[in-house]
């Protein structure tokens, strides 16, 4: 087939996929990026969580907001949607993983991942201009406290994150990062208000820096844009789509290769629904290794009316209870208080008797005016820490799609190996102390009274590894089954990483892309099937950055020898 639409289609703007469109437009291929959320300028964010037709994601009920809310059997998620994907939302923190992601034995005895991916993150963080939170805040300070109790306070540490502070708050700059091909910029007011969507300008997502440079380069982004099927067509691939919100008008685009790049669960959601129907040689082994992070999102209520933690960006300081935990404080803004909706008494799984009687005794032990105290909305962003808990360790679950009334829908079933956990003591054990310091109420969500915990960091899915029988990519991030298919987003994420995943997607991305050929030269990587062979980064014919910018292209490292 001749006369595609695009060389590449890239389902997904969010961390995985703007990496693809900046790489391969870099590298002369013509790339159109398809979004199913909305484009948002600055202004254009919610003030506040409350602001719902632009805060939450519910085509249905016409939100089509930046934070989407989606519950599986096992596991109730929060994910990011629009222009910028989870950039929009996430809470800026830009992390390395722990050592047992790269040793995970998924993906271990493939090849050295941490030297070989050491670049790619050295890349990644300077295009997503990561610096350590230069500020203190009274989290930070409590945190630290609970570290040195817990006799780990060496652990205790500012946060990395994607945020351009500057010698003072609000001031507009020239583009700091991309040597003038980057737009202009505004230093942060540590306002807290991050992850409602940074209305500041200080805030790096992925608009900033890798979609204003794609599209500066030449790629073309479709918003609204959902992706309803992908057929192959005469050596190249349909993707079917709707508008948005409107099942009626349709679109199809052509291109040689597709790139599936939606977040973990809108890629697992399309890839399963697929394989049943357009593209059957995909593996079985979609949906296994699908991982929460090992996660737990509770939260401290101060009992103080005139408590005000919101000062900060969302993330601003972290510490290890063990060698596979890690404790974060979170922030939203001044009047973001929303989510307290989900908020509910903190139960431990472990104590005797039902479920309904562990929640009873815990609200006889918090009184009538505690309990009004836990639910009451009014302040809660300004009264509370939320506690953030994520964990390295081997667990996972197993989504699937299962038939019902309305069709089939993806669910979830615990993985292989050990389950995923419905509770964490340790981090119910941080809450608690937490809220103890601060005279208040440790507090968790609905969901987790019924043992589905909440995560805002859903990943893998479509585990890496050599063959269709053991998982659905290989170590080139191509899909077994169906040449001229890739995935580049948090479902390529092999292991638990135990820390934000946002930078490891970045990373995995730019290794992926940086061993594509520029378009029309040798392939460099053996055909899809054959056993992995390291081979070079391949520099792009057209760099967008300038090579005196601070974010300018880092020199390639030479393959160690065999």
């Amino acid at each position: 087939m001749t006369g595609y639409d695009y060389d590449v289609v890239v389902v997904g703007s969010g961390f995985g996929g703007s990496v693809a469109a900046l790489r391969l437009t870099e590298k002369g291929y013509r790339v159109g990026v398809l979004e199913m959320g909305r484009r948002f300028a600055d202004h254009e964010l919610p003030k506040t969580s409350w602001r719902t037709r632009r805060y939450l994601w519910a085509p249905w009920a016409r939100c089509f907001g930046i934070m989407r809310l989606t519950l599986l059997r096992d596991v109730l998620i929060a994910s990011g949607t629009g222009v910028g994907g989870g950039s929009l939302v996430y809470a800026n923190t830009l992390y390395e993983p722990l050592d047992a992601f790269y040793r995970d034995p998924q993906w271990a005895h493939i090849t050295d991942w941490k030297d070989e991916l050491a670049p790619h993150y050295a890349q990644a963080k300077k295009m997503l201009g990561v610096v350590t939170y230069p500020g203190r805040t009274p989290a930070d300070d409590l945190m630290e406290s609970l570290a040195k109790d817990y006799g780990v306070g060496d652990t205790f540490h500012a946060a990395d994150v994607g945020v351009l502070f500057g010698a003072e708050p609000g001031i507009e700059v020239d583009d700091p990062f991309f040597g003038g091909a980057g737009p202009r910029r505004r230093t942060c007011t540590d306002c807290g208000a991050c992850m409602t969507g940074c209305r500041h300008n200080a805030k790096n997502t992925l608009v900033k820096n890798y979609l204003h440079l794609a599209e500066a380069a030449g790629a073309v982004v479709h918003p609204l844009t959902t992706v309803t099927d992908v057929r192959p067509n005469a050596g190249g691939y349909e993707v079917r789509t709707r508008r948005t919100g409107n099942r009626l008008r349709r679109r199809t685009f052509t291109a040689e290769h597709v790139v599936f790049a939606g977040n973990a669960l809108n890629t697992q959601n399309l890839l399963h629904r697929l394989r049943t129907s357009s593209l059957p040689e995909l593996s079985p082994r979609i949906g296994e290794l699908s991982r929460t992070n090992s996660e737990a999102v509770l939260s401290a209520r101060a009992s103080d009316k005139r408590a005000d933690y919101t000062p900060g960006v969302s993330i601003t300081s972290s510490f290890h209870p063990d060698e596979h935990t890690h404790v974060e404080p979170v922030r939203y803004g001044r009047g973001s208080s929303a989510l307290s909706l989900l908020n509910a008494p903190l139960v431990d799984k472990d104590q005797p008797g039902s479920t309904v009687r562990s929640i009873w005794r815990v609200y006889r032990e918090l009184g009538l005016k505690g309990a009004i105290r836990l639910h009451n909305p009014r302040r809660w962003a300004e009264q509370s820490i939320v506690v953030l808990v994520m964990q390295s360790l081997d667990n996972s679950i197993t989504t699937y799609l299962k038939r019902g009334v309305l069709g089939r829908r993806m669910t979830s079933k615990q993985g292989v190996g050990e389950p995923n956990p419905t509770w964490i003591p340790v981090a119910n054990r941080v809450a608690r102390d937490l809220a103890r310091r601060i005279g208040g109420y440790a507090g968790g969500s609905t969901t987790d009274m019924a043992g589905i915990p909440l995560t805002a960091h859903f990943i893998g899915g479509c585990a890496i590894s050599e063959s269709a029988e053991t998982g659905v990519i290989d170590p080139y991030q191509r899909a077994h089954g169906h040449p001229g298919l890739h995935v580049s987003d948090g479902s390529a994420v092999t292991a638990n990483l135990g820390v934000n995943p946002s930078l490891t997607i970045t990373a995995q991305s730019e290794r992926a892309m940086a061993l594509w050929p520029n378009k029309g030269e040798p392939d460099p990587r053996p055909p899809v099937g054959e056993p992995y062979v390291r081979v070079p980064v391949v520099a792009p014919r057209s760099p967008a950055v300038p090579a005196h910018a601070p974010a300018a292209l880092l020199p390639i490292p030479a393959v160690p020898a065999r």
